[in-house]
Parts: C-alpha cells; sequence; structure tokens
C-alpha cells in the first residue's frame, strides 16, 4: 500500500449553534416562542423584556437567510421523558376523599340526620342562613364598594353542581346519599359516568375501611356498596338532564326515549338503540327493520325521533374557554391593493441588559466565571438577532402569498390560483425547506378571513379550457355544490364529479371524494334529509 499526500478543496455547511437556533426558532408557533423566549429570560440573565412604547420591528437591512438555504434540516431535540401514567386506584381514593369526610361526619354518626329530606334546614336560627333563602338572595349577600356582588354569584352554574342540589331534596339512605355523591363525582363533562360500578364500590370500600375498627370484611362491605351504587344510579338516571349518569351513548339516548310519550315511533327509536348503532350510524333502515320486526317508514320516522336527542346531556353545563388565534401577518385592504404588516401583539420586545453589559465590558481578569459570562451576553445577542430574522423571513414570505394569490383576497376561496413551495422559494430567494419551517403553524388574518399559510398553497388540476385550478378552488367549489343541494336527494360523489366536468375542471370520482373527506363533508347517504 502507498502513502502520499494530496490536497483537496471542497465547501460543506457547517450547522453552527447560532444556525441551529435560527432553524428552530423559524419554525416555532407563536405559542412556542412564547415558551421560548420565557425559557431564555430565565436562563440568560443579560436578556431582559423591553418595555419601551416602541414594538419591536424589523427592519428591511436585516441580512438575508442565506444560511437558511441548506437542504439539511436540524436534528428535533429529543423530547424530555413523559411521567408514567398515575395508579387509578389512587385517583378515586383521593376524589372521594372530600365526599367521605363531608358526607359522613356532618352526622355525627345519627342515620337521621344524613338524610337528605331538607328539614334540618328550617331550624337554623341565624340570620341568613340556610333558614331564610328570601333574605339570603335578596340582600343578605355581600357587595364590595363598587355595588357590584361577588363573583361566585355571577359563575355559571356546573354540572355537578345542578346535580347536588338535587340530590338535597331526595329522601334516600346515608349509604345511598355517599355513593350518589361519588357518582355524581365521577361524571366526566358530557355526563357519561367514566367509573364502573365495582370499581367505585372498591374505591368506596377502601376509604371505609381506612376509618374503621376493626376493619370490616371486604367482599361483604364491597358487595354492599356495590348494591347502594345501584340504587343511587337508579336516582341520579332520573335527575335533570336527562340521560346523565349513562355509561355509553346507547343507555343515553335509551334514558331519554323513555321520558317521551308512548308512540308507535318511540318504542321503535328504543329498540333501534338497543341494537348495534353502527346500524344506526350507516342508518342502514333495511337492516333495522328487520331486526326490529316493522317497516322502514316506522324505522325512518324513528331517525327523525333520535336525531332530535342529545348525546351529551352536560354539553349545556360545559364553560368553554375562549380560544383566541393571533395572527402573525395582517393583511388589509389599501386602495387597490393591499398592505402586508406583522401583527405588533406578537412581536416580542428584548433587549440586552446594558447594566450587566456595561459592567462585563469594565471587568478586569479572564477567569472560567468571565468566560461564562462572555458566552451568555453572545447568546442573548444571538437570540434578538435570529427573532428578528425569524420576523423579517415570515413578513417577506407573506407578501409574496398576497402578491402571488391576489385574486382571493379580491373574490374569496373560488379565486383561487396553484401555488407551491418553490414558487415562492425562488421569489424570496430561500430554500423550500425554508419556506416550509415558515409556513408551518403561521398564521395571517385577511379581508376573508383568518387562514394558516399553507391553505395558500395547493396543487394544479387541468380544465378544459388549457389552464389549471387550484385545489383549494376545487375544494371550495364543491363545498358550495353541496350546499346548494336538494336534501331530500343529496349529490353523489359522480354527480359532483360530473358538475366539475360540466365547469371545465377534470375531477375523478375518488378525488372529489378525497376532498370531500378533507373537508369534513359526510357521505350521500348520511346528508340525506329523513
Amino acid at each position: 500500500m502507498k502513502q502520499g499526500l494530496s490536497l483537496r478543496l471542497s465547501q460543506n455547511l457547517a450547522l453552527t449553534p447560532q444556525l441551529q437556533q435560527s432553524i428552530r426558532l423559524l419554525q416555532l408557533s407563536t405559542l412556542e416562542l412564547e415558551q421560548e423566549i420565557g425559557q431564555m429570560l430565565d436562563d440568560n440573565p443579560f436578556l431582559e423584556p423591553d418595555h419601551a412604547d416602541e414594538p419591536f420591528e424589523a427592519g428591511p437591512e436585516a441580512p438575508p437567510l442565506t444560511a437558511l438555504d441548506s437542504p439539511e434540516r436540524d436534528a428535533p431535540a429529543s423530547p424530555d421523558a413523559g411521567a408514567g401514567a398515575p395508579d387509578e386506584v389512587p385517583a378515586l381514593d383521593t376524589a372521594f376523599e372530600a365526599a367521605w369526610t363531608g358526607a359522613a361526619a356532618d352526622s355525627g354518626g345519627d342515620p337521621e340526620a344524613e338524610r337528605h329530606d331538607g328539614g334540618d334546614f328550617a331550624e337554623s336560627s341565624e340570620p341568613g342562613d340556610w333558614g331564610e333563602p328570601g333574605a339570603a338572595r335578596a340582600g343578605a349577600a355581600p357587595e364590595d364598594d363598587n355595588g357590584a356582588g361577588p363573583d361566585w354569584a355571577r359563575a355559571p352554574e356546573s354540572l355537578t353542581q345542578h346535580l347536588h342540589q338535587q340530590a338535597c331534596a331526595l329522601r334516600v339512605e346515608p349509604q345511598v346519599a355517599l355513593a350518589l355523591h361519588a357518582l355524581i363525582e365521577s361524571l366526566d363533562d358530557d355526563g357519561y359516568l367514566a367509573d364502573g360500578l365495582d370499581e367505585l364500590a372498591a374505591a368506596l370500600c377502601r376509604m371505609e375501611r381506612a376509618g374503621a375498627e376493626p376493619a370490616p370484611d371486604p367482599a361483604q362491605r364491597q358487595a354492599h356498596w356495590h348494591k347502594a351504587l345501584q340504587q343511587a344510579l337508579a336516582q341520579l338516571q332520573q335527575m335533570e338532564p336527562t340521560g346523565v349518569g349513562a355509561r355509553d351513548l346507547a343507555e343515553c339516548l335509551q334514558l331519554q326515549i323513555l321520558e317521551l310519550r308512548n308512540s308507535p315511533e318511540s318504542r321503535t327509536a328504543l329498540a333501534i338503540c338497543q341494537q348495534p348503532l353502527d346500524y344506526l350510524a350507516r342508518r342502514d333502515s333495511r337492516r333495522l327493520a328487520q331486526l326490529c320486526r316493522c317497516n322502514e317508514a316506522l324505522v325512518r320516522a324513528a331517525f327523525g325521533l333520535i336525531a332530535r336527542l342529545e348525546p351529551k346531556p352536560g354539553r349545556r353545563f360545559a364553560v368553554l374557554e375562549p380560544h383566541q388565534l393571533r395572527p402573525d401577518v395582517i393583511v388589509t385592504a389599501q386602495g387597490r391593493g393591499f398592505k402586508v404588516a406583522l401583527n405588533p401583539e406578537v412581536l416580542p420586545r428584548l433587549r440586552v441588559h446594558d447594566t450587566y453589559a456595561l459592567a462585563l465590558r469594565q471587568g478586569r481578569g479572564g477567569g472560567q466565571s468571565h468566560v461564562g459570562l462572555q458566552q451568555h451576553l453572545q447568546e442573548a445577542r444571538w437570540f434578538i438577532k435570529n427573532i428578528q430574522q425569524r420576523f423579517d423571513t415570515i413578513l417577506r414570505v407573506a407578501s409574496a402569498i398576497v402578491e402571488r394569490q391576489r385574486p382571493f383576497f379580491q373574490h374569496g376561496a373560488l379565486a383561487m390560483r396553484p401555488l407551491v413551495l418553490r414558487e415562492i422559494a425562488d421569489e424570496v430567494g430561500l430554500h423550500e425547506s425554508t419556506i416550509s419551517r415558515v409556513t408551518s403553524s403561521k398564521f395571517m388574518a385577511t379581508p376573508q378571513g383568518t387562514f394558516e399559510f399553507k391553505y395558500f398553497f395547493g396543487s394544479a388540476l387541468a380544465t378544459e379550457a388549457g389552464s389549471s385550478a387550484s385545489s383549494t378552488a376545487v375544494r371550495a367549489l364543491i363545498q358550495q355544490l353541496i350546499a346548494a343541494e336538494n336534501p331530500s336527494h343529496p349529490l353523489s360523489d359522480n354527480q359532483l364529479a360530473d358538475l366539475l366536468k360540466a365547469q371545465g375542471i377534470a375531477c375523478a370520482r375518488r378525488t372529489v371524494a378525497k376532498y370531500r373527506e378533507a373537508l369534513r363533508i359526510a357521505p350521500t347517504h348520511l346528508r340525506k334529509a329523513l
């Protein structure tokens, strides 16, 4: 083997820590960026929020992202090891601890004192107590200095509170009352019983055994609690809203049907709900008519009755937190064109801590701590620069999208043009991977609504005129055709494909079905009105 020396000239791209951070910040959403900024503020003492009135602005003089044009992607950070799933048995014990101590401690060992008959409330002698409900509601509630009542008086009533109020009017045995309390606390937000009776009985038995001397027989006490839970469940399923306390959807529908007037339609609907729900989901009237031993007309009438039922009894008690989507870019009409600007609400205001930076420059010595502080200062400057570069790139890409999709902003989704990542990459001078990162989880507020950046990209479909139509525009046209169809005779996928062909768009039936499913539109047999 002969050895020798040779020279070779080559170029390669090294992913420096600054470049890796720039790539990672570019693909983060607004919420993830806020979390990243908060973590950096906690870790780096040289970085602080800028509370000045003028917002952070992306300057046009920022350097182009030539380093980001590499097709190489940064390696994703390894996710933190998640905590193991908690044990379900201690969770039940914790849930029932308050119920056990609250219902049993007030009775003082007297079974009659635990009856929920409401008679003891009238014997209270203190004003404003439960003995004077009128006074307590009319004017006994304290008010603040502004004359407004307390916040809890205006809070919406939850499902558990609504059920506990009904439970207070029942006359049941103490153990059944405690079991009813446990069942109410075990309901999910939709009003369904998430845990089985055996599991609840075992948890109540453990709570009883923990404070009893001598310890009772576990098997006997668990069977006793199971019987009490069955009695409590019967009471719960008679409460309002109808259908609460069901174990599954079929039982929920049956409880609501039993409350209706006895009629052939209600009896048929009850029989349908006792069959596998797959037949009901497919509206297989022929098969259900055979199973229920009735004609198809009666089954279709029962379908209409079932459609009016509430599959989630606790829905009206749910408190939905408002979810506001903050766009990264705002597009407004300006004359005959459109103005593209960054949303000032999502722009971070950061700066380097002047006092710490000055103290570091004036410091003497080159110890290890001094080198570490210099590194922190450099990281703070890199972080600010990379964030500014991120918003510069977002603004450039958004401006290019608006320019290419100008017909959409003027006329709507039906005027959308075909667009791919390569076209925007060539226009702004970046790589396709960079455009893909920019358009991921970024949103644009437009006169037509708020859309994700990826919404403006779509493949091209050939037309009879020799041009092309955007797949986004075709989906919007399909949605428009279905919205205008006759509910008694909905359009099939073949008919939709024929209508598109009549308008000069070559679209196969399978493509129509794919677009319809992407729009979350049901098939023909499920859209048909009964």
